[in-house]
């Protein structure tokens, strides 16, 4: 059994704190969903240890304000925009076919949390199209570039709402069951980490390794389509207290920590909290990683799903 991963960084750590000291000069980085949330926080403090950071946006002028903001605060005027629509592969192929040269720091933060029930035109649930479909799209076709690179980190950044579900094979996109909002968005962040699992099985010879991690509870856009009522009845269902909230700054601490720290240099496949990997998850808890989400075999599955369904 691999050892688990500690650090000196915990809950209330800030992404300011995790890269003290670490100069990321001549490294280029990609955050997606930059423009907002712990993206903006994550891209700004990537930024600030001198990385060339892309914002890769739904909202190219909410982009370019983040980007203004980010350059105001840093000094560092290697902030660029992208747009990208991760529910549209057309979008997707053409942030990637734009890109030239080596890619050091992918972040995949973007998402939708708990929506209604929504399809992409090829028929896919939408939380699953966009927080899967889409980074998985993104990051494979982006594989030249991070190989280039010769050390490349991807971060997936994943929820403890992957506790809720393992991916649901036989009906990933709700055709057959009642849609759930809850069910729909744990098995996507479920794929989160099993990405994590087997891109680095794949592709830790090519020196790029993934990492997923639980960010923590931070109010922001991302839970544009839920409630304060929703968030306090899904915690007690799910056996927690009240909420511990994370400022935008520390809910970034853990991306940064597993895109830069030499701690995790070479190592992949694992699931971090608090800027620790997380332990095994204890019923009726919402802390530390499913079984079902770190199984080898599943995660292999799933990335054979997702390759013969972008291929579609």
């Amino acid at each position: 059994m691999s050892t688990r991963i500690t650090t000196p960084f915990g809950f209330d750590s800030t992404a300011a704190e995790v890269l003290d000291g670490i100069d990321l000069t001549g490294r280029r980085a990609i955050v997606t969903g930059g423009a907002s949330g712990i993206g903006i926080e994550t891209a700004r403090a990537l930024a600030g240890a001198g990385a060339e950071v892309t914002l890769a946006v739904r909202n190219p002028d909410a982009g370019r304000r983040t980007a203004d903001d980010i350059i105001a605060t840093t000094g560092n005027k290697q902030i660029l925009v992208a747009e990208l629509d991760l529910a549209d592969q057309a979008s997707v192929a053409a942030l990637t076919a734009a890109w030239a040269g080596p890619l050091h720091i992918l972040v995949n933060n973007a998402g939708v949390m708990a929506a209604p029930e929504t399809r992409t035109p090829e028929g896919w649930e939408l939380q699953f199209a966009t927080n899967h479909f889409g980074h998985f799209a993104l990051t494979t076709r982006l594989h030249g570039a991070l190989a280039a690179a010769g050390d490349a980190r991807v971060v997936s950044v994943s929820s403890s709402a992957h506790l809720r579900s393992g991916i649901v094979f036989d009906d990933i996109h709700f055709q057959e069951r009642p849609y759930e909002a809850w069910s729909a968005y744990g098995q996507s962040k479920t794929a989160n980490v099993m990405f994590a699992v087997e891109a680095t099985k794949r592709w830790a010879a090519d020196g790029i390794t993934v990492n997923a991690l639980m960010p923590g509870a931070i109010r922001t856009n991302l839970q544009r389509h839920v409630s304060d009522e929703d968030i306090e009845r899904a915690r007690a269902a799910a056996g927690g207290g009240g909420p511990r909230w994370k400022t935008p700054e520390q809910g970034a601490a853990t991306s940064v920590l597993l895109a830069t720290s030499p701690l995790l240099a070479g190592l992949g496949g694992r699931y971090f909290e608090d800027c620790d990997e997380a332990e095994p998850n204890q019923p009726g808890t919402r802390h530390g990683v499913a079984a079902h989400a770190l199984d080898p075999e599943a995660a292999e599955r799933l990335w054979q799903v997702s390759v013969e369904t972008l291929a579609g």
